[in-house]
Parts: structure tokens; sequence; C-alpha cells
């Protein structure tokens, strides 16, 4: 074989590969991480109390954060938070590409549904398209809502007097993937940006929602 030819290589890629003058420690980092991760996970915490739940009043709703990637715990793989949606009230409405499992821990409702499909509006851009059809579940304390990837979504609290809480868990797989696709398209009624929210203010929005005074 002629030395230019071994030079060129079979794809005449020989010369290209041996360009490049930056090096990194990657694989060399991907190692540590690995075997310092049992000594990192013994500070992590396995069980969370309820005072260590962040509260937070976002545009979904009036939320206790149960297990969250930003809180410091050994969950990995699962995001979950409790949505407590006051008397007669309402969560916000949202699409999001993950899938949802919905557990209602108290009080009866409704989920609206909306099936989107996907649209390409040219090779680089899309959309997804609602279809016309609005699918309502009705629920129930016990029972588990299935909220299938990329559905419009919306929970509503039936109950005039009483509230409905529900445990909303999403796993964190769509987000770690780069398909963290999350859309807001109505805020929760009682969203108040830059508000603190507190248990004491919690109880606030239960009893105005109920007409406590």
């Amino acid at each position: 074989m002629a030395m230019a030819e071994m030079q060129e290589g079979p794809w005449g890629e020989y010369r290209a590969w041996l360009q490049g003058g930056e090096t990194g420690e990657y694989y060399a980092h991907l190692l540590h991480d690995a075997t310092t991760a049992p000594e990192r996970n013994a500070h992590k915490a396995k069980v969370i109390k309820p005072a260590r739940q962040p509260w937070e009043n976002a545009p979904h709703g009036l939320i206790k954060h149960l297990v969250n990637e930003e809180m410091h715990t050994r969950a990995e793989t699962l995001d979950a938070y409790m949505l407590v949606i006051p008397p007669g009230s309402k969560s916000g409405k949202i699409r999001q590409l993950a899938e949802q499992a919905v557990y209602v821990v108290e009080g009866r409702g409704y989920d609206l549904h909306v099936d989107c499909e996907l649209d390409f509006v040219d090779d680089e851009k899309y959309s997804w398209v609602p279809q016309d059809e609005i699918q309502r579940f009705d629920w129930e304390a016990g029972d588990t809502v299935y909220i299938p990837p990329n559905t419009i979504n919306q929970h509503f609290n039936a109950d005039p007097e009483r509230i409905a809480r529900i445990i909303i868990c999403t796993n964190r797989i769509y987000k770690q993937s780069g398909l963290n696709d999350l859309e807001q398209y109505e805020n929760a009624p009682e969203y108040t940006p830059g508000e603190k929210l507190t248990a004491e203010r919690l109880r606030h929005y239960l009893k105005a929602k109920a007409g406590v005074k």
C-alpha cells in the first residue's frame, strides 16, 4: 500500500483525526463521580419530613414539594408535589411532554385533557396542534389519574366547600434527556407572582375561597 494511501485512511479522514490541541479529563471525571457517589449519597435525605417540604405559589397552583431535584434527596429520577386546590377552584392549564401520574389524596373533582398532534412547519420548526375533543375524567379520593405524554391538562375541584389535594408525580428522564417541553397556557386563580407561600398563607387562601372569615 502506498504511503499516501495509508495517510488518507479508508475514508480519507486520517489527517483530520490527528488535529486538535485541546485536552480533557471527562472520563476521569465520570469515574470519580461514580466512585464518590456512595459518600455523597450518605449525606442526602432518604426521609423528608413535612417541615422540609417547600411551599410554592406557582403558576400551576398552591404547591407543597414532596421530592424535587433541587431538594438534595436520594431521589434521582422522580419529582413529586402536592397540589392544594381551594374549594371550587382549579389548577393552571399546562401542556408538557412528560407523562404524569396523579394520586387523589382528598376531595373530588375532574380533569380536562386535550391530546396534541405534532405538526412540522419546516425542517427546523414544529408545533403541537390541540385536537378538537376535550376529554373529562372525574376523580375522588383514592383514585389515580394518568396523564399521557404531550397532553394539555387542568385539574378542577368540584366541591364548593372543601379543598382537594392531589399528588403529581413526574419522571425526570424527560428533562434529563433534553425533553423538558413545558408550556403554561393559563395560571391558577391563586397565583401571585413573587409571593412566598407559607402554611399560614395557605390557610388564608383556603378560608377565603370557602367564605370563612
